[in-house]
């Protein structure tokens, strides 16, 4: 019998069915600038250079983590799409970026149309909720490399600023506000510590509702990242943003401490947001203790921006029209580095 690529695990024709099944989800993301449609050899996004003066392009490629083997644990694939987006977005708007385009990488064991179009519907949701077109993507069919049902996602986002609207936290100093956007959760950091401390007794776990939770564990570690593009873009617009940290791993301490020049560090105070109640979970059942939680976990602030201090209202007034809760959560001070304090729970 002749062998086949079929055969051999990789079915092309179920790849032309997943293709036409999503092209929908990937025109609802469109833009005036995009050119053409889905089935090319490469997305054509026409920029035009008469709307900005100096512009800069943006980039940043990111996954999700091990927080696809959630999505595969409960066969619920339609938001981990949302996740992947938020990563990249969120990083473009950290510098001042519009987020204009995104691209996706599915790697599947094995193409199930259906599957497929799941996913993609969940990108195409968190293109449209960053203002970005889908404008295309690779599925890459991978028997005998991946475990059977299993997949990974990786996407890449382009933006643009103006060359002198990046924001980079050159400008810091000491007195200025320090202002936390509320995450939804866990987004997609620190999963691989999260399942090894919540799912020791089997992924049985993920269908029980633990106290105090309005929700199953599954259904709380697949919440979707939030999406701060946007709201920040909308705040860049109003006051004088001196620098914005996207808090993914690394907590807190780490992505802020990226963006503040010499001489300047922080006095965050974690009393001044309410703590999602899953970070309370996992530090519990670790036991996981403080310093581990804050340097692994975005412990309920997922972007944060620097103000000057006559500025802050003004923020907290924006980012909630907006339709983010915000916190007002420290102070830049002389020195160096970001120092967390009031983080004793009941």
């Amino acid at each position: 019998m002749a062998e086949s690529y079929a055969g051999a695990g990789v079915d092309v024709e179920a790849g032309r069915r997943a293709v036409d099944l999503i092209r929908r989800s990937v025109a609802s993301t469109a833009r005036p600038e995009v050119v053409g449609g889905l089935g090319g050899f490469g997305g054509l996004f026409a920029f035009d250079p008469a709307r900005y003066r100096q512009p800069l392009l943006v980039s940043s490629t990111d996954g999700v983590g091990t927080k696809v083997l959630i999505a595969q644990a409960l066969g619920r694939h339609d938001t981990i799409g949302i996740d992947l987006v938020a990563m990249s977005v969120d990083d473009v708007v950290a510098q001042g970026g519009e987020p204009l385009f995104f691209l996706d990488y599915l790697l599947i064991e094995r193409l199930v149309p259906s599957l497929v179009d799941e996913i993609v519907a969940g990108i195409a949701a968190g293109c449209r909720m960053a203002g970005c077109a889908l404008i295309g993507g690779e599925m890459a069919e991978h028997p005998g490399h991946l475990t059977p049902g299993s997949y990974d996602l990786a996407g890449f986002c382009v933006g643009v600023v103006e060359r002198d609207r990046v924001v980079t936290g050159a400008s810091i100093a000491p007195g200025d506000a320090v202002i936390g956007i509320a995450s939804s959760g866990l987004h997609a950091n620190g999963y691989s510590l999260a399942r090894r401390v919540l799912l020791r007794g089997g992924t049985e776990a993920l269908a029980a509702r633990p106290p105090g939770f309005d929700r199953t564990l599954g259904e709380e570690l697949l919440r979707p990242t939030a999406i701060y593009s946007p709201a920040v873009l909308a705040l860049i617009a109003s006051v004088e943003v001196k620098g914005l940290s996207h808090v993914t791993g690394g907590g807190i301490p780490e992505n802020l401490g990226r963006i503040l020049p010499g001489g300047v560090g922080a006095a965050i105070d974690a009393g001044a947001w309410p703590r999602p109640p899953i970070f309370e979970l996992i530090s519990a059942e670790g036991p996981v203790d403080e310093a581990e939680m804050e340097r692994t976990f975005n412990m309920g602030i997922g972007m944060i921006a620097v103000v000057a201090p006559g500025d802050a209202a003004a923020t907290l007034a924006v980012l909630e029209r907006s339709g983010h809760r915000a916190f007002e959560i420290g102070r830049i001070l002389p020195g160096e580095g970001v120092k967390i304090s009031g983080a004793e729970r009941s």
